[in-house]
C-alpha cells in the first residue's frame, strides 16, 4: 500500500513537471499595432491555426505605441511592431526601439526597395497617394502632376487633410528627397493657396467633400477609395461611385507610395515566432487577403492586386529609398508650419 502511494506521488510530481515545461514552452507572439482592420485579426487567427503560435494584440495610436515601447524598455512584452507609414518605422529605428533581423524567406517574398536597407523593417502592404476627382466635373485629361495642382485653374478646388497627418508629411518628404527643400516649399505654399477649405477630416472625408461640391479634386490614399466602395453605408458607396482615381507624375517622377510594415522590437522575447509571423504576413496567402479584403497593394510580386485595384490602372512609382520619407519628416513639418498648412 505504501509502495502504491509512493509511486502515485512520483507520477503526480512528474506530470506536474511536464505540464510546467509545456506551459513554459508555449509559443506566442505579442504585437503592438496601430492598424485596426478586421482583415488583420483574421490573418493573425489564421497564423495561429497554421503555426500553433498564439497571437496577442495591443492596439493604439502609433505615437502612443512608440512611447510605450520606449518607456517599457527591456520589460516590454511586445515582439512585433506593426504600423502604417514608413515614417513611423523610421522613427522607431532611430529611437532604437526595433532590431535588425534576417529571413531568407522574407527576402524572397518582398522586393529590396520595400525592405529597410539594414533589415530593421519590412513592408506588409503598399498604398499609393493619388489624386481623386469628381467624375461629373473633371476630365482626367485636365490632370497631370502633384505640382500642377498649384496652378491657378485649381484655385479653391483642392481638398486634402491636415499637415499633422503623417501621410501628407511623407508625401512632402518625398518631394524634398526628389526636388529639394525650396521646390517642396513652393509646392506646399501653392497648394495651400488653392485649398477649397481649411483641412479637416480623413481621406474619406475629402472625397465626400468633392462629391458634395466643396472642391473638385482630393489627395488621398488608394485604399480609402476601396473602403468607400465596399462600405456598409450606402451614402459612402455612392460617393465612391462618383470618384475617379488618377495616378499623378507618370511622365516625370512617379506616383508617391507608402507602406504598412512590421519590425521586431529590440527587447522582444519571442523573436523566432515574430519572424515566422512576418514571413506568414508577406506570404502569398496573407498578401492575397490584404489585397482583396483591405484594398491595399501586395508587396509580394507573386500576388496580383485585387480586381478593384486593377480597375484603377497600372502606374509607375517614385523610385526613392523609402527611408528618406522618415529622414526628411522634420523638414516637411517645418515647411508645413511655414506655409500655413493647418
Amino acid at each position: 500500500m505504501k509502495r502504491t502511494a509512493f509511486i502515485l506521488a512520483i507520477l503526480i510530481l512528474i506530470s506536474g513537471v511536464v505540464a510546467g515545461c509545456a506551459k513554459s514552452e508555449e509559443k506566442v507572439v505579442n504585437i503592438y499595432t496601430d492598424r485596426h482592420y478586421d482583415t488583420d485579426q483574421a490573418l493573425y487567427d489564421k497564423f495561429t491555426e497554421e503555426s500553433g503560435i498564439k497571437v496577442n494584440v495591443v492596439k493604439a495610436g502609433s505615437d502612443e505605441l512608440l512611447e510605450r515601447l520606449a518607456n517599457e524598455g527591456e520589460d516590454t512584452e511586445a515582439d512585433v511592431l506593426i504600423t502604417s507609414d514608413v515614417g513611423r518605422l523610421y522613427r522607431a529605428k532611430e529611437k532604437e526601439l526595433v532590431q535588425s533581423f534576417n529571413s531568407d524567406l522574407i527576402n524572397e517574398q518582398v522586393p529590396k526597395h520595400l525592405r529597410d536597407n539594414e533589415n530593421n523593417w519590412v513592408a506588409l502592404t503598399v498604398r499609393a497617394r493619388v489624386i481623386t476627382y469628381a467624375l461629373d466635373r473633371v476630365d482626367p485629361s485636365m490632370l497631370s502632376t502633384y505640382e500642377a495642382l498649384t496652378e491657378p485653374k485649381w484655385a479653391g478646388k483642392v481638398l486634402v487633410r491636415s499637415s499633422s497627418n503623417i501621410y501628407n508629411q511623407s508625401l512632402l518628404a518625398s518631394f524634398i528627397a526628389i526636388n529639394g527643400e525650396e521646390a517642396a516649399a513652393e509646392w506646399a505654399k501653392g497648394l495651400v493657396a488653392n485649398m477649397a477649405r481649411t483641412p479637416e477630416g480623413n481621406d474619406r472625408d475629402q472625397m465626400k467633400a468633392v462629391v458634395a461640391g466643396e472642391g473638385d479634386v482630393a489627395i488621398v490614399n488608394t485604399y480609402y477609395v476601396g473602403k468607400l466602395l465596399n462600405s456598409s453605408d450606402e451614402y459612402e458607396v455612392e460617393v465612391g461611385k462618383k470618384i475617379g482615381v488618377y495616378f499623378p507624375n507618370q511622365e516625370t517622377t512617379g506616383t508617391h507610395i507608402n507602406i504598412s510594415g512590421g519590425a521586431l522590437t529590440k527587447h522582444g522575447k519571442n523573436s523566432e515566432s515574430a519572424i515566422k509571423l512576418l514571413e506568414f504576413l508577406t506570404g502569398e496567402e496573407a498578401q492575397d487577403d490584404y489585397a482583396n479584403a483591405n484594398y491595399e497593394y501586395p508587396v509580394n510580386p507573386k500576388v496580383e492586386p485585387s480586381d478593384l485595384l486593377k480597375s484603377f490602372g497600372e502606374f509607375d512609382i517614385q523610385e526613392i529609398d523609402l527611408s528618406l520619407l522618415g529622414e526628411y519628416n522634420d523638414e516637411a513639418v517645418k515647411i508645413f508650419n511655414k506655409v500655413g498648412w493647418q
